[in-house]
């Protein structure tokens, strides 16, 4: 049995609702009240945590001389205390500053015409106007013209600041020493908690005497900043019209 048209389209329409509505209770629970903050975790324990694997060069052991001072294979000859293991922490310098501008403008034109006569073809130019009612002229037998064009305009203007610290703990160490961190800061000003998140692999010798690091130095960098809370609610559109913009055709 075919149900009708009908009720195959509110279907979807009613799981969503059904989804939907199943957040909405939850918002609807905590309303008055400030958005929680998230529980520290171990980062190695989430959903979707992949170790980093990457090409590495062999490892060299350390191995001590006698009446040496120095061990082939270290890295440093006094200890100090930058991150270097896991579980370590060090603070990493959100500096980003990027403005680009660009404008660009493609203007082109072409006009192209050819001419060519038939006034003598073997004698037989004369049967021409026995064959095409219209007559012929073959002064002008062959002509063709074209012309075209093309113009285009572009630009882009972008401006984005962002400059912070965040404290990141070490996750894991690589064959060659590298380290791979990852850090989250969220701040609550009053319904609104902004969230920094800084991933990615540094070197030690990247890192400053006072165990901090830029940005900048951060291979791989994954950083993402933006927030959650009622102005972000009210700044995103609505659930039903997300659904209709993705299934729409126009």
């Amino acid at each position: 049995m075919r149900l009708p048209l009908a009720f195959r389209l509110t279907g979807p329409v009613v799981l969503a609702s059904l989804l939907a509505g199943c957040g909405a209770a939850d918002r609807l629970a905590n309303v008055g009240k400030q958005p929680a903050l998230s529980a520290i975790e171990n980062p190695t324990t989430q959903a979707g945590y992949k170790p980093v694997q990457m090409p590495m060069p062999e490892p060299m052991p350390v191995s001590y001389q006698p009446n040496s001072l120095w061990r082939s294979g270290a890295r440093g000859f006094f200890k100090d205390p930058r991150a270097r293991q896991v579980g370590d922490l060090l603070t990493v310098k959100v500096d980003i500053t990027d403005s680009a501008k660009l404008e660009n403008t493609t203007k082109r034109s072409r006009t192209n015409t050819e001419a060519a006569n038939l006034d003598n073809v073997l004698g037989y130019e004369g049967y021409l106007k026995k064959i095409l009612p219209g007559g012929v002229d073959p002064s002008n037998a062959v002509k063709a013209g074209s012309t075209s064009s093309s113009e285009g305009e572009g630009s882009v203007d972008r401006k984005e600041t962002l400059v912070t610290n965040v404290a990141a703990v070490v996750t894991q160490v690589l064959p060659n020493g590298s380290l791979v961190i990852e850090g989250k800061q969220e701040i609550r000003v009053n319904f609104e908690i902004r969230e920094l998140i800084v991933a990615g692999i540094v070197r030690t010798e990247d890192i400053d005497s006072d165990n901090t690091i830029e940005s900048e130095k951060i291979a791989q960098a994954r950083i993402a900043y933006g927030g959650r809370g009622q102005i972000t609610d009210v700044q995103q559109p609505r659930y039903g019209q997300q659904v209709m913009d993705v299934l729409l055709p126009f």
